[in-house]
């Protein structure tokens, strides 16, 4: 059975694909084509954010593709820079109507900081209870299906889980071979909230990484494919992104498995420090 027939279950019931195809930094004008080349691929799963300022185009590619609105999972992400009630009920309504959907599969607060403020020590508690609730408001009007967070450390998803009337149904944050929060996917999985992976192949550095290529030979797959299965693995759901239809097509042709000792060896590779041209932005800065 392909991945992409393949299902999570959240917490609240609704099922999401395994796998997602991500849209950052695939400009409004572009994304388009490549959302409809996913999903006539057979993705039906598409993850934008307000911050990618394409939603215009994703729901053009969603309705481009031929394929039911119902059949197709769709998320976006509630600015990071949104912190009061008002303000996320404007920018929810403005999400509906920029993809031109009735509604959205989930959402989830793109960064507990705003992004100038990331991982300054500030968690913005309040800022966060108040974006929730207005995500909680939605959810329980219909308008959103599931919601959850992005980047959230322990601290963060406990104000959530101790304050909100919800819990986060996914937490996702950067993972990838060389650079795996463990502690936090156990405490997220603990707690039933499932952990998507964004840049599961480290914004194309591990393709440049000879340890992962020579594993990926023995299995006779690209590097991508392996770094890939290896979020599968662990329990995550990875966001591959691309541009190029047959990467597209390459990236969910995953019927293999890692061995646990192969596993094993992934988990402990030595952490990737450079981004390359993705360094400067937030979630890459290693410090």
């Amino acid at each position: 059975m392909s991945i992409l027939t393949e299902q999570y279950t959240l917490s609240n019931g609704v099922k999401i694909p395994k796998i997602g195809f991500g849209t950052w930094l695939v400009d409004d004008d572009k994304v388009a084509k490549p959302v409809e080349d996913a999903i006539k691929g057979g993705y039906r799963h598409i993850d934008t954010a307000q911050a990618y300022e394409n939603e215009h185009g994703v729901g053009e590619g969603i309705r481009n593709s031929g394929v039911a609105r119902e059949d197709i999972f769709v998320t976006t992400k509630l600015a990071a820079e949104i912190k009061s009630y008002p303000e996320a009920v404007e920018a929810i309504g403005q999400s509906l109507k920029t993809m031109g959907v009735d509604y959205l599969d989930m959402m989830i607060i793109h960064s507990p900081q705003p992004w100038n403020d990331f991982r300054s020590g500030e968690h913005y508690f309040e800022g966060n209870l108040e974006a929730w609730h207005a995500m909680e408001e939605a959810y329980n009007d219909g308008k959103i299906r599931a919601i959850g967070v992005s980047n959230f450390e322990q601290e963060d998803l406990e104000n959530i889980l101790e304050n909100g009337t919800i819990k986060p149904m996914v937490n996702q944050v950067l993972a990838h071979v060389s650079n795996t929060p463990f502690d936090l996917i156990q405490y997220c999985q603990k707690h039933d909230i499932l952990v998507e992976a964004y840049s599961p192949v480290a914004h194309g550095e591990i393709l440049n990484n000879q340890q992962i290529k020579e594993l990926a030979e023995k299995y006779n797959v690209s590097t991508a494919q392996l770094s890939i299965r290896y979020c599968l693995q662990l329990g995550l759901l990875p966001l591959p992104k691309s541009e190029n239809p047959d990467h597209i097509r390459s990236n969910a042709e995953l019927d293999f498995e890692i061995s646990a000792e192969d596993l094993n060896k992934l988990k402990q590779m030595e952490r990737i420090k450079d981004y390359g041209d993705a360094s400067s932005f937030p979630v890459f800065d290693q410090g």
